[in-house]
């Protein structure tokens, strides 16, 4: 089955594999976040069909890529397999295709053509790919993308996306520009999202914080951590628009406060797919132990100056 898996997507136009666990460790390579908005019809800029996405986690898979939630590369505990490679996906604005219920027998199940659906129905088809995702969703929106736009099931949906290991973003109540407002209305529209979304998920902690538009507040702090009435904020890391692949968390390079997305659609990420086959070296392979962080040999200097607690330094030729 990967065979074939092979050639159709090398017959749609993708750069043909390289064998990922022939290559050895480099902790220090870059990672993918993709991003995706809209799970519907037709393919568009921000709109990726249910049979694309699929095409996108086929081809991820086959290519020897694992699926990371965003939070275990910020604290650099990445437990791929050896000879794999962290990718991060992530959904903006909480759109209906990502997430929706059907009624079948008098019961909600997950629609299998939302974003959620495929995902779901991949990983049980392909349990070693894992499960991972983060999504970033409009608590206080217009529909229809105010919180997956089934207000029944909007308490339901959150508790399950945390129940199976995903993660819940902020992105502001309602897509706030945040380059446009005061401190005050920034603060109130981090806050008021975090408040509405633990309504519903009240232990959740949001981490992170997707900006939207892709625009920075004044002030970053604002961004970062603060309150408003009365709600406490704190964000580890804040997500760009775009910016290609994020450095290894493990890198100098590494900045929580502004990490660099990818467009899932076709000519960007086929872009950075082809860039990885022809430069191997550049993308993160994992030595397979979460302890370590092996690297090639001579690029110590490369390391971030403090690595989380406990962390052991490989050097390998």
């Amino acid at each position: 089955m990967k065979y074939l898996l092979v050639a159709v997507l090398v017959a749609l136009g993708w750069p043909e594999p390289a064998c990922a666990d022939a290559l050895p460790a480099n902790e220090l390579g870059r990672v993918m976040i993709l991003e995706y908005h809209k799970i519907d019809y037709p393919e568009h800029r921000w709109t990726r069909t249910p049979e694309n996405f699929r095409r996108d986690l086929e081809t991820l898979y086959i290519r020897g890529y694992r699926l990371v939630n965003l939070n275990e590369v910020l604290d650099g505990r990445i437990a791929t397999p050896a000879g794999t490679t962290p990718v991060v996906l992530t959904f903006d604005d909480s759109s209906p295709g990502q997430f929706r219920y059907l009624e079948r027998n008098g019961a909600p199940q997950i629609d299998p053509k939302s974003g959620l659906g495929v995902l779901e129905a991949f990983v049980a088809q392909h349990p070693d790919f894992g499960r991972a995702a983060t999504f970033y969703v409009l608590p206080g929106a217009s529909k229809p993308n105010r919180l997956f736009d089934q207000p029944e099931h909007e308490s339901r949906k959150l508790q399950y996306l945390v129940s199976r290991g995903y993660e819940i973003g902020n992105h502001t109540l309602w897509h706030a520009n945040l380059g446009k407002y005061d401190e005050r209305t920034v603060r109130g529209q981090i806050a008021g999202a975090q408040e509405w979304i633990q309504r519903h998920v009240p232990d959740y902690r949001i981490r992170s914080l997707a900006l939207p538009h892709g625009v920075y507040p004044r002030d970053i702090g604002w961004a970062l951590r603060g309150e408003a009435k009365g709600v406490a904020y704190r964000h580890d890391a804040i997500l760009m628009v775009a910016g290609g692949a994020a450095p290894s968390p493990f890198a100098k390079g590494f900045d929580p406060t502004r990490l660099p997305r990818i467009q899932a659609i076709d000519q960007d990420l086929g872009r950075w797919l082809a860039y990885f086959e022809k430069n191997p070296r550049e993308r993160f392979i994992s030595d397979g132990n979460p302890a370590t962080v092996t690297i090639p040999a001579g690029r110590r200097d490369r390391l971030r100056p403090s690595l989380a607690g406990g962390l052991k330094v490989i050097e390998q030729e």
